[in-house]
């Protein structure tokens, strides 16, 4: 039965490119583009079967993590990107759909992040041990898309001029307060501080990158500029000149848009500027991918362009300025994949084979959902007055506002 229900799935999912697929009991069979190079997937066991032909987007990562899912040679690239674009062009089969339709239905259980429960979601991820992220970010630790101006500039390049991008489109100047929401391990704080002369609250649930941070800014001499706090954002009372969050907007959840940004509206003084990055979805309201979910980032999700807005408008905030990055995240992982693979050793010596599975999973189909699918970053550039910003662009481009000449002023 279940072999028969998943033989109909891929013939109805696969039209582009070639799978072989060899199931349990030794049978092989061919799908897709007669005369394309196939991709070769071997199934090990009837569980797994039964797996993928009811619930293919869990059970895919599952069953790859646990190696009850084999392909010829791991290229887990190959794979991934025959599974994101046949499912992006072919959608999925017709009784995968309730599944989704109850997932849709479940989101805002999943999402409800009050502040204990957002807590250990955070903890689930970024209280990992954190020489796993030394294996594959850059040196600032930038855990968020960077902005790549150039195909060829490194990875640590990319995440500064991503740094300094934001920094103009808060329009920085020396003495402003600016609060930091969701700060990591707080190279956005230690920028806005040491180039840009700011005085920074940055707040983070992550304990590993609480105590991290703080040992950053002490070394880099700049306590009396940078307070890093271990606390909700909710709970943040003073105002602010400026608000800036790099890639915590997926953790807050749909039934959170509105107390998000009725915060954001609240300690924002009132000439004041917000700067809100995070991955967006192009295609409309949809639900987060189940693996991802349950094993990388509880009770995440990537949010439409169409929620987020609408949460802005119901809270009074101007939206200035929108940009949407389009490929520089596909690139950004592109880099940390590279790195993590290229430390696979260490990886294993700090968790096990198990986990390294799933981690390059995790990043290469986060990568090729970048590349394929419809997933982009949005930055959304808010105020409380209309005239707040500059009526065009034109100031974000001006050689007077690189950092060089700020650092001087600061100083």
């Amino acid at each position: 039965m279940w072999k028969a229900l998943l033989d109909r799935l891929l013939r109805g999912l696969v039209k582009t490119g070639a799978l072989r697929l060899t199931y349990p009991d030794g049978s092989t069979r061919s799908y897709g583009e007669a005369g394309a190079t196939p991709v070769s997937v071997t199934i090990h066991d009837n569980k797994t079967l039964r797996a993928l032909a009811l619930d293919p987007e869990l059970a895919v990562g599952e069953s790859y993590m646990d190696g009850t899912l084999t392909i010829e040679g791991d290229d887990l690239r190959a794979f991934l990107t025959l599974a994101i674009r046949n499912k992006h062009e072919n959608g999925i089969a017709w009784w995968l759909k309730p599944l989704q339709a109850g997932r849709k239905a479940l989101r805002w259980l999943w999402q409800f992040n009050p502040a204990r429960r957002a807590k250990r979601n955070i903890a689930h991820h970024y209280d990992l041990s954190g020489e796993l992220y030394d294996l594959f970010l850059d040196e600032d630790r930038q855990y968020s898309c960077a902005y790549f101006r150039h195909p060829d500039e490194t990875l640590e390049q990319a995440q500064e001029n991503k740094k300094h991008h934001i920094a103009r489109k808060l329009l920085i100047e020396p003495g402003m307060t600016v609060l930091d929401i969701g700060c990591g391990w707080g190279g956005m704080a230690l920028t806005l501080a040491r180039d840009y002369g700011a005085r920074v609250v940055g707040v983070t649930l992550s304990e590993e990158q609480h105590a991290l941070a703080r040992q950053r800014v002490a070394e880099a001499g700049l306590e009396d500029r940078i307070d890093i706090r271990l606390m909700d954002y909710r709970d943040v009372t003073e105002t602010f000149d400026r608000i800036v969050s790099i890639g915590m907007f997926e953790h807050v959840g749909v039934p959170h848009y509105r107390e998000y940004f009725r915060q954001v509206r609240e300690r924002l003084k009132p000439d004041g500027i917000a700067l809100i990055h995070t991955i967006g979805r192009t295609d409309g309201p949809g639900t987060t991918n189940p693996f991802i979910l349950k094993y990388i980032f509880p009770g995440g999700y990537v949010p439409a362009m169409s929620e987020a807005s609408a949460a802005i408008e119901h809270e009074h905030l101007f939206i200035d300025d929108v940009e949407v990055w389009r490929l520089h995240y596909a690139e950004t992982l592109r880099h940390w994949r590279d790195r993590f693979e290229a430390n696979l050793d260490k990886a294993r010596d700090i968790y096990d084979d198990r986990f390294c599975r799933m981690w390059r999973y995790y990043l290469l189909g986060s990568e090729l959902t970048f590349r394929i699918d419809d997933q982009v970053v949005f930055q959304f550039q808010l105020s409380r007055q209309q005239d707040a910003v500059p009526l065009t662009r034109e100031y974000l481009y001006r050689d007077d506002k690189y950092p060089e000449t700020l650092r001087h002023a600061a100083e």
